[in-house]
């Protein structure tokens, strides 16, 4: 049985290194050229091309680069959201001329240690009391500015279960109910996002609607199509989306939500604030990191290593299991006949997949949905691949994700397992322990969604 390497991607602020890729072959038949089979050498690959995806991400380069101008008569104050708002906090520090002051909520976990900025850590993908007070901590911070002061939003994935904010009449529970609706459902992460920012008092940019202050927000991308308003269901950013949307969704995907819930969604309290309002005008938004540019960083190293690399597309959302079988036919279209590309050949993929829950008690996450579908779709074939979450964390483990190869399956029956019954359970992870497949990195202080890299050789 091989066991997978726990590795954890570089993070300047948190301490976190990554250990180096084995070292025992050299330049391109270390891990390029030589189309022999070598589980360990390929495993090796593509965890290299996971954590250049990562580095990318790096909060501090996209800061660096977006940071605005202090004000020259206020504050600046900082709030923030997300499983990589800690870290992008203390990059933020690293780099501002001034004082700083602020708080930002993240993950059980995810938090680093910071200067100024404090840091609330809550429950995530449930909401608890600790989200409930963050949100409450980052109106305290914002409502008392004036015009003359400035807001730095650091937001990321995440922040949307992170900050729990139900309306009049609903509760807590209320808001724990409607995301285990959203995440058993199948329904992409905006349209999930759509009935949030509808149930809320803090997302559609009502958190942005509560200060006088101007605000820049700094958005790491975990959201296809890297719409700014859908990450984190949009706290300090509005979209056009209206209630009647929120409701559409909730029928299309037959969402049985608390009585209190549809009450809300049908009367004008659900309105959020429209784009065009004058509390907005000052305001402006920057994508400081995304799944393309990743992939991009990822493709990068896999030519290093003599490989023809090929991003399929940095949005791709749906069912994990389909979009599976779909990569899974076009691997095998490569490894039997040389086209669409190539071999030996990389395809890289992003976006956010979802899983629709079949049955109760099953373990794991959508890339593991994922890799499980996809091994069952190559077996017997030369084809390794990584499916895995940029944040480090896939669905109900502890894990980012899991590798698979064309002998997956004979290892899983090995092991007295059945890949269609695990598949069918929505039960991935315990297949993957069972056999050491499990992907482990740890908190990786950033989050631009599902990274998925095939290797045909």
């Amino acid at each position: 049985m091989l066991a997978s390497r726990a590795i954890v991607p570089k993070n300047r602020f948190c301490g976190i290194t990554n250990p180096a890729v084995s070292k025992s072959r050299s330049g391109r038949q270390a891990l390029g050229l030589d189309n022999t089979f070598d589980t360990a050498r390929d495993r090796a690959l593509l965890e290299a091309l996971f954590k250049a995806a990562v580095e990318a991400a790096d909060p501090l380069i996209g800061i660096k680069k977006h940071l605005p101008s202090p004000p020259k008569n206020g504050r600046t104050v900082v709030i923030g959201a997300g499983k990589g708002a800690a870290q992008m906090a203390a990059a933020l520090e690293s780099l501002w001329p001034e004082p700083l002051s602020g708080v930002v909520v993240t993950r059980y976990g995810y938090g680093c240690k910071t200067q100024s900025i404090e840091v609330i850590e809550a429950a995530h993908p449930m909401p608890d009391e600790n989200g409930l007070a963050g949100a409450k901590r980052l109106f305290e911070t914002i409502s008392g500015l004036s015009e003359n002061d400035l807001v730095i939003a650091l937001i990321c994935g995440g922040g949307s279960a992170l900050l729990p904010a139900p309306p009049e009449g609903l509760t807590l529970q209320d808001e724990i109910v409607l995301n285990e609706m959203l995440l058993a459902s199948g329904a992409p992460i905006s349209a999930m996002n759509i009935v949030r920012k509808h149930l809320s008092t803090i997302k559609g940019g009502r958190l942005a609607a509560a200060t006088k202050a101007r605000v820049v927000s700094l958005i790491v991308s975990d959201i296809p199509g890297d719409n700014p308003a859908f990450v984190a269901s949009g706290p300090t950013i509005p979209d056009e989306t209206t209630r009647q949307d929120a409701l559409e969704i909730v029928r299309q995907y037959k969402l049985a939500l608390p009585e209190a819930a549809l009450r809300h969604l049908n009367s004008p309290a659900a309105d959020a604030p429209h784009p065009g309002d004058v509390v907005f005008a000052r305001n402006s938004q920057h994508i400081i990191a995304s799944a393309s540019v990743s992939l991009e960083a990822a493709a990068d190293v896999a030519r290093s290593h003599g490989l023809e690399a090929h991003i399929l597309s940095d949005s791709i959302e749906g069912e994990a299991r389909e979009v599976a079988s779909v990569h899974a036919a076009l691997a095998r279209e490569v490894a039997v006949r040389n086209r669409p590309f190539r071999k030996p050949v990389v395809l890289l993929s992003g976006g956010e997949t979802t899983v629709t829950l079949r049955q109760k008690g099953g373990r794991g996450g959508r890339n593991g949905e994922f890799a499980l579908a996809f091994a069952i779709g190559i077996n017997g074939h030369d084809i390794s691949a990584l499916a895995a979450d940029t944040d480090g964390i896939d669905g109900s483990e502890d894990n980012a994700g899991a590798f698979v190869d064309g002998r997956t399956v004979q290892r899983l029956r090995a092991a007295g397992l059945d890949p269609r019954v695990l598949l069918d359970g929505n039960d991935s992870f315990s297949g993957f322990s069972a056999i050491g497949d499990i992907f482990h990195t740890g908190p990786t202080g950033t989050n631009v969604n599902d990274f998925r890299a095939i290797l045909v050789r």
